[in-house]
């Protein structure tokens, strides 16, 4: 199936490891430029290689899109370096160490940050330019845990509001053929999350965790749920604009 994305522009946040780097890795094979971010400046070196290397039209940028003011020098970056984008993956999310129920104003401002905010400051500059050139895709990587409540309070409650900013925000760009969306990824074993952790310290534990949680009997793999975003930066993903699409393995 051809994509219909050679040649476009893809930022991708969070792209060092895990489902960032599979969705960056995807979207070259499919011909796009990347334009990878993330806080390790030698992961990042590893996927700028693996993707063919600046002479291929990829770039990356080792920043943390936490502090104040880094989404903007981001947005410069681009501007000056790599180009408008054309498609937005957003991959930033977590719990950022906040689990209990009751987190102080602050803690939630971190949490707010980390899932939201910062796609927030992107999308309000990128989108209105993918509007002007009628064509454009964003898609959040968003969770399950709002819909299953097994996770934190903070990071289910933050990833609720990125499924309902898709959902809004999907509708009023649509006519413009700029398609918003996002995917709610279950348990999906990668690279430094807690699933590997759990694996490492008890294979058990976390075997009975995906027999009991899990339809598919198994943790999901980066490349599952990449593929499916990677489909939604697409030509062919034109009729889905707001939508809201779990892969999660059958997550009871």
């Amino acid at each position: 199936m051809n994509l219909g994305i050679e040649g476009k522009r893809a930022l991708v946040t969070g792209a060092s490891r895990g489902i960032g780097r599979a969705i960056a890795l995807g979207l070259a094979r499919e011909g796009a430029k990347v334009a990878g971010v993330a806080r390790s400046e030698q992961e990042l070196g590893s996927l700028l290689n693996q993707i063919g290397g600046e002479s291929a039209g990829h770039a990356v940028k080792a920043i943390d899109l936490m502090e104040d003011g880094a989404p903007g020098a981001l947005l410069n970056w681009l501007a000056r370096d790599f180009g408008s984008p054309d498609i937005v993956a957003h991959n930033l999310g977590g719990a950022h160490g906040v689990t209990h129920p009751f987190p102080t104003a602050s803690e939630w401002r971190r949490v707010w940050r980390l899932n939201l905010e910062i796609a927030l400051e992107i999308n309000r500059i990128v989108i209105p330019e993918m509007q002007k050139r009628g064509w454009g895709r964003v898609v959040h990587v968003s969770s399950i845990a709002p819909i299953r409540g097994r996770s934190s309070v903070p990071y289910a409650t933050l990833k609720a509001a990125v499924n309902g900013y898709v959902a809004g925000l999907g509708r009023a760009v649509a006519a413009d053929n700029v398609v918003v969306t996002a995917v709610m990824p279950g348990a999906v074993l990668t690279e430094g999350n807690k699933w590997a952790a759990l694996s490492a310290k008890d294979p058990s534990a976390a075997a009975d965790y995906a027999a009991q949680r899990l339809a598919i009997k198994r943790f999901g793999r980066p490349e599952e749920v990449s593929d499916l975003v990677v489909f939604l930066c697409s030509e062919r993903a034109s009729f889905a604009p707001g939508a809201l699409i779990p892969i999660d393995g059958g997550t009871w």
